[in-house]
């Protein structure tokens, strides 16, 4: 028996038979001139290859069902392809280029869609790094369409195997989701690509990074998979795989036994309740938080609002989004989640979170994590922030609405906001136009400089929430996209824990709440800390809220602040 280690995607356990994908055919595609009296056919042979990818997709679109939640992801993977091959801003960069240039038209799309997927990787923000995957299959297929090249077809794997690839499409995921597939192990492939999110959804075992591994196993050899380990295991004895077949019937009892927390509070051994909140990025994730049993919206991220608009019939990116339509957006959160808090967001774009919107300028920094972003870019744009305040002031009266303000690091920038939000409010009043007055605004505690002043951003604020990804990698100076430097990212780190730390108590002398809503606040090894310390309210994904009921249950808050003490005075 053979053992090799990846990293953890989608768990669950997955026993089944290998089948080795083929290599994909390399496309050799030759650089060379053209003259310009030929660039007319060639961007018509471009635009026919494009209609037809998008007249695949919409196909596929039109199978798939408008309510089923699994289709829900589905439907969004093939919108995301299509709003990328109608990108207008791409298009016209990509054909002046090409008339430009005067290259053959297969290189000039090859070169700018692997310099747009490029940038998105270099950005510093693993959403948009894994978009970059999606770029490069999509165009990817734009070229097969062009030379007549034709991809494996992925219905030709049996059912019961472990599927080995370098790596796949979303829309070869979503043949598999149909079918009986034991898992998925991927050279690569990040944790938050969409084929892993789909793997997710459909429940398939999933683990990446597994370098040359579809070179190191053969069709037709046993082999198990465990996505929660990270574990390939190739040919096993009969003694193991009796044993993953018991831990496989122990993990579907205990996915039935978390149902019993759906309905029930949070609370510890001895009787503390905590507040479990959900973290989203869509309107339409607010109803997966209610069926979850969260207590609320501890975050809303609205810039995936402006990321794009994936209505029913949408094939445009969103150019600029609108008061009303944001005002919809939020009204439907609010009404979904009836008495219970919902935490929105402002707009956290710019830097690593790349924005196509005509209402916000790129601009070209060599490091944009500390650039112009989040807050910054807001009151840099004052009139982007005042639509998004009167749209949630709208949306105000529907619901119970918290407003939270991103990448915090000065009492000013929190005055300088509130000063817009009175703007807001005499504006709504004259125009007759019903809102609360009374909606907390707080801020995002997310580098140290706003731990430090913490106790006067008390003074100011309704309310902290901490944002411990980037509190770790800007408290720490460490890019964790960075491979070299990756391996140091620790939200453990002493550092880290004591900014935590000192945030909590300066939010409790100031009797305001304080919450956790980055990856510690999902993670079962940190949440036991962030409880010891103090912490009492945790925003997570929805899928996560049953298995953190759980979790508390098992332990009293004496045992929680044993553990949390360990970590702070560094004994262990």
């Amino acid at each position: 028996m053979e053992v090799f280690l990846g990293k953890p995607a989608a768990d669950g356990i997955g026993i089944g038979t290998a089948f080795v994908v083929p290599e994909p055919v390399k496309r050799a595609i030759k650089q060379h001139r053209v003259k310009i009296e030929q660039t007319v056919r060639g961007w018509s042979r471009f635009e026919s290859a494009v209609q037809s990818v998008i007249s695949s997709l919409t196909q596929n679109l039109e199978g798939l069902s408008k309510t089923d939640e699994k289709d829900k992801i589905q439907r969004e993977v093939f919108e995301t392809y299509i709003l990328m091959l109608e990108d207008p801003v791409f298009l016209k960069e990509l054909k002046d280029f090409y008339e430009t240039e005067l290259y053959n038209i297969e290189y000039s799309v090859q070169l700018k869609s692997e310099q747009y997927a490029s940038m998105l990787r270099q950005s510093g923000n693993d959403y948009l790094a894994e978009r970059a995957q999606d770029i490069t299959d999509v165009f990817g297929r734009v070229l097969d369409e062009m030379l007549d090249i034709h991809p494996f077809d992925i219905n030709k794997v049996p059912d019961g195997s472990v599927i080995f690839a370098s790596s796949l499409s979303s829309s070869d995921t979503i043949v598999l989701s149909k079918r009986k597939i034991a898992g998925l192990a991927l050279s690569k492939g990040g944790v938050s690509s969409h084929v892993v999110i789909l793997a997710r959804n459909y429940g398939i075992p999933t683990v990446v990074g597994l370098e040359d591994i579809n070179k190191k196993v053969h069709n037709g050899e046993t082999i198990i998979i465990d996505g929660k380990t990270a574990e390939i295991l190739i040919s096993p004895d009969k003694t193991t795989i009796d044993n993953y077949k018991a831990k496989i019937r122990e993990e579907f009892e205990h996915k039935q036994a978390l149902k019993a927390f759906l309905t029930k509070p949070a609370l510890t051994k001895d009787g503390i309740e905590f507040k479990l909140y959900a973290n989203i990025g869509t309107p339409e994730e607010a109803d997966l938080a209610v069926a979850e049993g969260a207590d609320g919206i501890g975050l809303f991220r609205t810039e995936f609002l402006y990321m794009a608009q994936n209505g029913t019939n949408s094939t445009t990116a969103a150019r600029s989004f609108s008061e009303d339509s944001q005002f919809k957006a939020y009204k439907y959160v609010l009404e979904t989640m009836g008495d219970k808090p919902v935490t929105i967001r402002t707009l956290d774009a710019g830097g690593d979170k790349l924005i196509n919107s005509v209402d916000i300028p790129i601009v070209e920094e060599s490091n944009p994590l500390m650039g112009l972003r989040a807050v910054r870019l807001s009151l840099e744009y004052p009139n982007l922030l005042k639509t998004q305040l009167r749209a949630l002031y709208r949306a105000s009266v529907y619901g119970n609405l918290r407003i939270m303000l991103p990448l915090i690091t000065s009492v000013d920038q929190v005055t300088s906001c509130i000063k817009l939000v009175d703007e807001v409010k005499k504006e709504l009043t004259f125009e007759n136009i019903p809102f609360n007055d009374k909606v907390p605004l707080g801020i995002m505690v997310e580098t140290a400089a706003a731990a430090i002043i913490s106790d006067c951003l008390a003074k100011v604020s309704d309310f902290f929430s901490l944002g411990t990804n980037d509190l770790t990698q800007y408290t720490l100076g460490i890019d964790r996209e960075n491979q070299h430097v990756s391996a140091l990212y620790d939200e453990f780190h002493l550092g880290v824990l004591r900014m935590i730390q000192f945030t909590i108590t300066n939010a409790n002398e100031a009797n305001i709440p304080v919450s956790v809503c980055g990856e510690m606040a999902g993670r079962q090894d940190s949440i036991m800390v962030l409880a010891g310390m103090g912490i009492r309210n945790l925003s997570m994904s929805p899928k996560l809220i049953s298995s953190t009921k759980e979790l508390l249950s098992r332990f009293t808050t004496s045992e929680l602040e044993a553990i949390s003490a360990k970590r702070l005075t560094n004994i262990f």
